[in-house]
């Protein structure tokens, strides 16, 4: 089963089977209007819930991106070097930004549900 969770600075965790993506919700990216730019972190990093990991730069302004989760990155998604305006066209699908494993319990049951998540827009 594929399931969303939502942390409260608007990245999406999911988890899809064995795999744990991680990208910026679309009322984020419906707020930075067309993105411009990423940064990526390094595959094999360890990142830490809380914490900057990257950078989204759109026409508007740069915007931090926060590690909803602790691990450590597995895969990027380099077509966002090439097509950054990809996370515009499929935020929630295509426009992953990381992968990561080792997620604790404990980091997936502090986020919010799509729900909840939906009522703190």
């Amino acid at each position: 089963m594929n399931e969303t969770r939502y942390s409260r600075t608007h990245e999406w965790v999911r988890k899809e089977g064995e795999k744990i993506l991680i990208g910026i919700s679309q009322h984020a990216q419906d707020e930075l209007g067309d993105i411009v730019y990423v940064e990526l972190p390094s595959v094999g990093a360890c990142i830490n819930a809380g914490q900057s990991f990257g950078v989204v730069e759109s026409v508007k302004a740069a915007s931090d991106l926060y590690a909803p989760v602790s691990g450590e990155i597995t895969a990027v998604n380099d077509r966002l070097q090439d097509e950054p305006g990809l996370i515009n066209q499929d935020a929630e699908g295509d426009g992953w930004i990381i992968a990561v494993k080792d997620v604790s319990d404990a980091d997936w049951n502090a986020l919010m549900t799509e729900a909840d998540y939906k009522t703190t827009l």
